[in-house]
């Protein structure tokens, strides 16, 4: 667990130093997901009158983010975590 949420914490960071972060539509979000062997996601719901969900997770060294109105069908290998916010910078 405590590799799991360093592993977050790096993304994070790459993240915050880089910039990068490509944002994709839910159904390649999921596809990218299902082509990890351990995927680690984070998610958090988003909105006040009309809710949401906010997905990150890396991928070959890019950050990829997407967002959709109910929750995504996430393989049981994924490692998950809830998130009160994922911010994104600009």
């Amino acid at each position: 667990m405590a590799e799991a949420a360093a592993h977050a914490a790096a993304v994070a960071q790459a993240i915050k130093a880089s910039g990068v972060l490509v944002k994709i539509n839910a159904s390649e979000f999921a596809r990218i997901v299902s082509r990890q062997e351990e995927p680690l996601v984070v998610r958090a719901q988003r909105g006040v009158f009309k809710k949401y969900w906010r997905y990150l997770t890396g991928y070959k060294g890019l950050a990829f983010i997407a967002d959709s109105p109910d929750p995504l069908p996430l393989p049981g290998r994924a490692e998950v975590f809830d998130a009160k916010e994922i911010w994104i910078p600009g």
